[in-house]
């Protein structure tokens, strides 16, 4: 596996070793081993799987606050998405600043989104699906938001139109939303 260290050093775009042949192709997505030889140590205990059927469809920016908060690896499986992580660690010399990275079944690259941020997709294709491995249980008295366009953030989406959750459609802005990592 390869990993590559974005603009905010702690999110890692990970790349495994794919083999290839006439019959398709073999890959491990993940391997304790091989992620502690890279110094990535989690204790993943939860797989999770969504599908989203139009293109266009934004799910985030999510997080949970301690002490339930959760790394994700993040997968696309099938489709492709634009992948966003936003640093919300009060302190850090990258709050409020994102990474986006494009995560397809093509690429097969996964993304590592630590505790401290705020982590939201948009679908790029139809039936895209998406899997993500996480270090802790979902939790909803610490399930939290951020709304997808605040202005103070600045993501460029693909898309000004998406489809939204009833719940994605209502998160606070980042300077409004309840926060309690630090640096």
């Amino acid at each position: 596996m390869k990993v590559i260290k974005t603009k905010i050093p702690c999110v890692l775009i990970i790349e495994p070793t794919v083999f290839k042949d006439s019959r398709g192709f073999f890959m491990e997505s993940y391997n304790l081993k091989e992620f502690n030889k890279l110094d990535i140590n989690y204790n993943f205990i939860q797989d999770n799987h969504s599908l989203s059927v139009p293109a266009g469809t934004i799910r985030g920016l999510h997080y949970q606050l301690h002490p339930k908060a959760q790394t994700k690896l993040v997968r696309c499986v099938k489709g492709a998405i634009f992948d966003v992580v936003v640093d919300i660690r009060k302190g850090s010399g990258t709050f409020g600043k994102w990474v986006s990275v494009m995560l397809s079944e093509h690429n097969k690259r996964q993304l590592l989104v630590p505790t401290g941020f705020a982590h939201g997709f948009c679908t790029l294709v139809d039936n895209t699906e998406v899997t993500y491995k996480v270090d802790e249980y979902y939790s909803p008295e610490n399930d939290r938001g951020i709304l997808w366009n605040d202005s103070e953030i600045g993501i460029d989406w693909p898309v000004s139109d998406p489809i939204l959750s009833d719940k994605d459609k209502i998160h606070p802005l980042l300077k409004e939303a309840e926060i309690n990592f630090t640096i």
